[in-house]
C-alpha cells in the first residue's frame, strides 16, 4: 500500500496517473476555496446584490467582503506546500508546478477580475489587482518550486538517468552504443 501512495508515478497504470493528478489539482483548488474567503454578495445573481437596471456597480461595496485572515494563508501555504511535495517526490519536475500552483492562481485570477466592470480602461492602473495577482502568482509558483526540488532530493533513485524528464521520441542508441 505505501508503494502504491508513495512510488513514482511513472510505474503506475495510466488511468491511475491522471486520477492522481486530477484528485492533485482539486485538492489545490478546494484548499483556496476554503481558506480564502470570498463574500458573494458582491456578485451579481441569484441571491447576490440587486442593480439598478442602467448601472454596472453593485450596490453592496467591496469593503463589506471578509478579508484573507493571517491564519487563513498560512493554512493555504501549508496545503500547497505539501501537495508539491507529494507531487515532487512522485512525478515528474513540471507536474507539481501545473497541479498545485496553476489552480490557485486562476481562482484568484477569477476573483479578482469579478470585481471589474465593463466601464474600466484596459490599462494597468485602471486595474491595479494585476499586479497583485501576478506578484501573489510569483510567490506561489516559486514556493511550489522549492518544495518540489527538497522533496525530490528525498526521492530514491530507480537508476533511471532520464527518470522525471519528459520526452518527446523515442530513445535510439548512439553508433557508440550499438557495437558495444
Amino acid at each position: 500500500m505505501t508503494e502504491k501512495l508513495l512510488g513514482p508515478l511513472s510505474q503506475r497504470p495510466r488511468t491511475e496517473r491522471w486520477l492522481t493528478r486530477l484528485l492533485g489539482a482539486a485538492l489545490s483548488s478546494a484548499a483556496y476555496l476554503l481558506c480564502v474567503p470570498r463574500d458573494l454578495r458582491d456578485r451579481p445573481g441569484p441571491g447576490g446584490p440587486t442593480t439598478d437596471p442602467g448601472t454596472a456597480s453593485v450596490t453592496s461595496p467591496v469593503t463589506d467582503a471578509a478579508p484573507a485572515t493571517l491564519a487563513g494563508a498560512a493554512v493555504l501555504a501549508g496545503c500547497l506546500l505539501l501537495l508539491a511535495a507529494y507531487f515532487g517526490r512522485r512525478d515528474a519536475l513540471a507536474w507539481p508546478l501545473l497541479l498545485v500552483a496553476v489552480p490557485p492562481s486562476a481562482l484568484l485570477y477569477a476573483s479578482f477580475s469579478s470585481f471589474g466592470s465593463s466601464g474600466e480602461p484596459a490599462d494597468v492602473a485602471g486595474r491595479p489587482w494585476s499586479l497583485t495577482w501576478a506578484s501573489a502568482t510569483l510567490v506561489v509558483s516559486a514556493g511550489v518550486l522549492v518544495a518540489t526540488a527538497v522533496a525530490r532530493r528525498f526521492k530514491e533513485d530507480t537508476g533511471d538517468p532520464m527518470d522525471g524528464l519528459v520526452l518527446a521520441h523515442r530513445h535510439r542508441p548512439l553508433a557508440c552504443e550499438r557495437r558495444a
